[in-house]
């Protein structure tokens, strides 16, 4: 069996400067331009909004100012404002909350001041006065400011706030073409992001440097760090025996095919994260040894196995509300925005056929999009149980391999859960376990650090990390706020504002954001425009719960760049793919998700209804 040929990738390649001119002078373009007034707006709302607002809020319920407040007014103030920022304006979600909760997001919280809120809010204001005042507060952020009213300090702040806009926009470009071109080598591209910001004032120097380091990225390095573990030990070969051995023709679709019909259902209720690193080596090893000295390279079946994976984990999480954050932030949003309810069960009821019809139209698109020259893994099957009958039972790094990779998929399932019901003191995140199963691989004698040096792809580590930050940005300065208002606003004039037309251009605008950013923070920036247009144009009937569904399962569309999902960045570890790889086979997917969620909305959704609820 020939060995597999490392191919030259981008990493290989210098500056292209010929290339690399275009998006530094459309970057500089988009800052020198003047700066628009709707911009200029979310820039106020973003940069002194949330002062505005806690001031706003003591003065409604302790008629004081905010300098004025005792420590646990000012804290209840603070905690109603970021319930309103997290799209959360009823009194129920804000008693929900917890002291683990206001730290998280960096409030400044003790328990006696914790307690003394939580009894006021339950005790003094009822449920209608508490969501008539965050409507008024949401009001005010979102239509109440005026710059001319505001003080030369707040009217400083809000010119900072729109300048912060302009460079993340101007870093859309930048960054876009840059992926798309690979003018530049893409860890470099990370590493620009996070100069720019800093250069321009975006972020400080002390605050860029943890910005690159997120409990995403810390996934994507321990589970790069544990595929190297499982190809050491041997222990790919065996799990993926173990999946394949059964088929009567091991041909190249079928075994794709298992790939979707395995991972995409987990996808609703496991982290894509986890399935994309469980699955990594065992798409490498079949692309490895269906190798020979007739043909010692086949790019195309690389790239399909690789892409097949990616893919399978993207279009599963729609499926169920655990497929991902941004399904309950658009619960959370319809539940306290517009008083409907949606279940658990219910959501699969209306989502799971998105996974199930996209699984086969997923499949069929790669296997004609990707051509190899090998479509026979029979000779795969052949040399891998030769290789394990040489190996002989199960040793002792396997074993050890195995018993620490049962534990960090144990953890990564229940860390969540088992910190809210008081099981562990500290919130754990996936990515804190998998580089504690990498460092335990260490400790058990598994691996050694030389083979962390040499089989881990540290540029995609750096890559994924530039990707956060810039999502982030998007995020936190109201960029991705201002993109999606601005396109909503423009499609208005053409009858695209309500109906069917609405919910296509709110999916699409969601679709674009998500390939940009994470998921969870692109149905945070439409959610509440397209839904507050649906409220309007279409007042209690079945368009509000379907708008929710349909933003939801849009910001999972992340199929054309390498920084749009985790498992996106995971398998352009291989090494056996380019960006324009993404981009074959997900712009023809991102149309195809985009049309099947809106036929599905038409036929389907429409057809059972919703709750008793009027259609539209």
């Amino acid at each position: 069996m020939a060995q597999d040929k490392k191919k030259a990738t981008g990493y290989d390649k210098y500056v292209n400067w010929k290339l690399f001119i275009f998006p530094v002078v459309l970057f500089a373009a988009v800052l020198v331009l003047p700066t628009p007034k709707g911009m200029k707006d979310v820039g106020m709302q973003y940069s002194i909004g949330p002062d505005k607002v806690v001031d706003f809020l003591c003065t409604e319920l302790f008629n004081k100012e905010s300098a004025d407040c005792e420590q646990w007014e000012l804290l209840t103030a603070r905690m109603m404002e970021q319930n309103m920022r997290m799209g959360a304006l009823s009194k129920d979600r804000l008693m929900k909350r917890d002291l683990k909760w206001a730290k998280k997001y960096k409030i400044p919280v003790d328990s006696t001041n914790f307690k003394r809120a939580s009894d006021f809010i339950k005790d003094s204001v009822s449920a209608e006065a508490y969501l008539k005042t965050m409507k008024s507060a949401f009001d005010l952020r979102m239509k109440g400011l005026k710059y001319d009213t505001l003080s030369k300090p707040d009217q400083k702040s809000a010119d900072k706030g729109a300048w912060d806009i302009k460079v993340a926009i101007a870093l859309v470009v930048f960054v876009v073409f840059c992926f798309m071109t690979e003018c530049i080598p893409l860890p470099g591209v990370a590493f620009c992001i996070g100069l720019i910001l800093v250069f321009t004032g975006v972020v400080s120097r002390s605050q860029v440097a943890g910005l690159y380091w997120s409990d995403a990225c810390w996934f994507i390095m321990g589970s790069l760090m544990f595929a190297a573990a499982f190809v050491k030990t041997g222990v790919d070969k065996r799990m993926c025996l173990m999946m394949f051995k059964k088929l009567a023709v091991p041909n190249v679709r079928w075994i794709t095919l298992i790939f979707f019909i395995v991972i995409s259902p987990l996808a609703a209720f496991i982290s894509d994260h986890a399935l994309a690193a469980m699955f990594l080596p065992i798409g490498m090893l079949l692309y490895q040894n269906s190798l020979s000295d007739e043909v010692p390279e086949d790019k195309e079946l690389a790239k399909m196995l690789m892409i097949t994976i990616a893919m399978a984990c993207n279009i599963g999480g729609p499926g169920a509300p655990s497929g991902g954050a941004r399904n309950v932030i658009m619960m959370t949003y319809l539940t306290d925005m517009f008083g409907m309810d949606i279940g658990y069960a219910q959501w699969i009821l209306y989502c799971m056929p998105f996974v199930i019809i996209m699984i086969p139209i997923t499949w069929i698109v790669t296997n004609v999009i990707f051509k190899p020259r090998i479509t026979s893994l029979a000779p795969a099957m052949r040399h891998l149980e030769g290789e394990i009958s040489k190996m002989g039972k199960w040793n002792k790094h396997q074993i050890w391999a195995m018993i620490i990779f049962a534990v960090m998929v144990f953890g990564w399932f229940t860390e969540k859960e088992f910190y809210n019901m008081g099981i562990y003191p500290i919130r754990l995140g996936i990515g804190v376990i998998a580089v504690a199963g990498a460092v335990a691989y260490l400790l058990a004698g598994v691996v050694n650090w030389r083979d962390y040096q040499e089989k881990v792809d540290w540029g995609v580590v750096w890559l994924y990390a530039g990707a956060i930050i810039f999502g982030r940005t998007l995020d936190q300065t109201g960029a991705a706020y201002w993109l999606a208002q601005s396109v909503i606003d423009m499609l208005a004039p053409l009858g695209m504002d309500q109906g069917i037309p609405l919910m296509l251009t709110s999916n699409g605008l969601t679709a674009v954001l998500t390939n940009l950013m994470a998921d969870g923070p692109a149905a945070a920036a439409v959610g509440p425009i397209t839904l507050n247009m649906a409220s309007i144009v279409h007042p209690g009937t079945t368009f509000l719960p379907f708008m929710a569904m349909a933003t939801a399962v849009a910001s999972s569309f992340a199929y054309c760049l390498i920084i749009g999902t985790p498992p996106n960045a995971i398998v352009y570890a291989s090494g056996y793919l380019e960006p324009k790889d993404y981009i074959r086979v997900g712009i023809p997917m991102w149309f195809v998700a985009n049309i099947m969620i809106v036929v599905l909305t038409a036929v389907y959704w429409s057809g059972i209804g919703f709750n008793n609820l009027p259609g539209f």
